[in-house]
């Protein structure tokens, strides 16, 4: 562990205890957006989860994959320089306390955005969403933020 991984994990925490709650609350609305009845969803005669022309969906796609551009942009750089090692196994680890979790969140927020901005279907993307709640609970749950 060196002090890139602490000052990289200092900042991470800064931007996971500022945004992290705001931002999947914007994806969680958007994905049930994408699937109600008489709009997006899977309902016959109904659009699809993936036609963002109903309503103001493309607006919001916008504004949720703006948001996401932001923090991925924001992480990569950081989550992408912690430090890897391998232990007796050839395992891969990450020796700073938590930073595969931040490093899985990042990956994860990525593919979300991917999959949103490519007009994927919401069970194509739902997968990514639960794996970037699941990281983002496990930090939470770990206090390595407060």
């Amino acid at each position: 562990m060196t002090d890139a991984d602490i000052n990289a994990e200092r900042e991470m925490c800064q931007w996971f205890n500022a945004q992290y709650d705001e931002l999947m609350r914007q994806i969680n609305r958007l994905q049930f957006n994408r699937i109600t009845p008489n709009g997006p969803g899977v309902y016959m005669g109904s659009g699809s989860d993936w036609d963002y022309s109903i309503g103001d969906l493309q607006q919001q796609v916008d504004i949720v994959t703006t948001n996401i551009d932001q923090s991925v942009s924001f992480l990569a750089p950081r989550a992408q320089a912690l430090t890897r090692s391998t232990d007796h196994a050839g395992n891969v680890y990450f020796p700073i306390y938590q930073g595969e979790s931040f490093y899985l969140l990042w990956q994860h927020l990525s593919n979300v955005n991917a999959g949103i901005k490519s007009h994927q279907a919401a069970w194509f993307t739902g997968p990514s969403v639960h794996r970037v709640l699941r990281w983002g609970s496990r930090i939470h749950r770990s206090n390595v933020c407060e």
